[in-house]
């Protein structure tokens, strides 16, 4: 008679096949999920998407580590750092002014976005995704910078003079970036062009020059001095080594300052007047006579706490009447990271959070002096260079929000992911020599 055709090892193998298929479908998912978060991360009206791209990645990531199908690791030199700067925010919450906006802003400002910084971490783990997120990057801030440019200064019709505002630009721009934050993102994108022009062809080396043209020309339209000193500063550091280039960039950065509306902005900088009664410096002193009140676990972390449910006109009237803000202009923000993180977690938290910045520094540090890898090399300086101009910009900037925190938490990671570069080269090079 007839002999069956069915056989179990084929069948299994086949079956195999197509779980290995699958897993590998939602391991590229995760990769574009997370890219396209990072890339409509400065374009309004995009939070349904953001969402999806969010809670679908972090589910797929849960599948994939149950089901054993991802090497997900949480090797980090800041691991620690954070955990004990969670551990501190957590129980702030039992302290907190405002509860419900603190217990909000836990889940919404610091675990969503270190558990964004570990998926990052470990799906844009090799040399050609990492360079994949850095040009995610660049184009989405390249779209952005030009749309904004041409939306705000032509369709709208407003004076070059007049400076970069959301305020004025309303609907297609929208609110949800607050002011000179968005410097942050374009000085991101101009360190990594800088830092993409330094290899390659003549023909690809002009077209990322061309890509430069709308982020710096952005940045002087914002007017923003802090900005500015940001840009100067990364400048400075990401091309230390190439005095050639470096002294040409400097001279354009002075024409352009000369010939752009920042110039007047610029002429008053450092007198003493300005220094000591920009508005500014009044708000710290605000900050600090509620720091006084709440030194140890401050005032919780939500966010709007400082601005809502804070007496500001009783703390303001605290400091002297020279460094006092005015009754009609209490600003309702620190607008400094570091002293955001004080007034809101108190002394301990801001010492657990500048721990996280000083590993992540010397991380960086590591990876600039690498002496075997290149490639290792240049990224640990460039992302160096990126998060000194992030904490520059957040001395004057109010930083914790989303657009802002993504930056932050993309800088962490891609400086994370070069240092688990190094690592790796130094265990073949260790093994290679055993």
């Amino acid at each position: 008679m007839f002999e069956s055709s069915y056989n179990p090892r084929i069948e299994r193998f086949l079956r195999s096949r197509k779980h290995i298929i699958s897993f590998t479908f939602l391991n590229t998912l995760v990769t574009f999920l997370m890219g396209l978060y990072i890339f409509i991360n400065p374009f309004p009206h995009m939070t349904a998407i953001k969402e999806i791209c969010f809670y679908l990645s972090f589910f797929i990531v849960f599948v994939l580590i149950i089901s054993k199908k991802t090497d997900f690791s949480f090797d980090t030199p800041i691991l620690i750092p954070c955990i004990l700067f969670i551990c501190w925010v957590f129980l702030g919450l039992f302290f907190a002014l405002d509860r419900e906006n603190s217990i909000h802003d836990f889940r919404a400002h610091l675990l969503r976005y270190m558990a964004i910084y570990f998926i990052l971490i470990n799906f844009f783990n090799s040399r050609e995704r990492f360079k994949r997120l850095s040009r995610i990057i660049i184009i989405s801030s390249v779209t952005y910078s030009m749309w904004g440019i041409v939306y705000f200064y032509i369709i709208l019709g407003h004076s070059w003079a007049t400076r970069f505002s959301y305020g004025g630009s309303k609907g297609l721009l929208g609110y949800e970036v607050a002011g000179n934050s968005i410097c942050a993102l374009m000085i991101f994108t101009i360190l990594l062009l800088l830092n993409e022009m330094m290899d390659g062809s003549s023909r690809r080396k002009a077209a990322l020059a061309l890509c430069l043209v709308p982020q710096v020309v952005l940045v002087f339209l914002i007017q923003s001095k802090g900005a500015y000193m940001a840009l100067f500063l990364s400048l400075m550091i990401l091309l230390w080594r190439n005095k050639k280039i470096l002294l040409s960039v400097l001279i354009l950065l002075v024409i352009v300052t000369a010939l752009s509306p920042i110039k007047g902005r610029l002429s008053g900088l450092i007198t003493t007047d300005h220094l000591f009664m920009h508005l500014r410096i009044k708000m710290m002193f605000t900050t600090l006579e509620i720091v006084k009140d709440y030194p140890v676990m401050g005032i919780g972390f939500g966010n709007e706490t400082y601005g809502e449910t804070v007496d500001l006109e009783r703390y303001t009237k605290r400091v002297p009447a020279k460094y006092r803000q005015g009754r009609s202009r209490i600003v309702a923000a620190p607008h400094n990271i570091f002293l955001n993180i004080l007034v809101r977690t108190g002394i301990v938290g801001l010492a657990f959070f500048m721990s996280i910045l000083i590993v992540f520094i010397g991380m960086c540090w590591k990876c600039m002096s690498d002496g075997e890898d290149d490639f290792i090399r240049k990224w640990g300086l460039c992302i160096f260079s990126v998060f000194i101009s992030f904490l520059v910009i957040g001395m004057y900037e109010q930083m914790f929000h989303h657009f802002a925190e993504v930056i932050l938490y993309t800088i962490l990671a891609m400086g994370t992911i070069v240092w688990r570069m190094r690592s790796s080269v130094k265990d073949i090079v260790s093994l290679a020599s055993g």
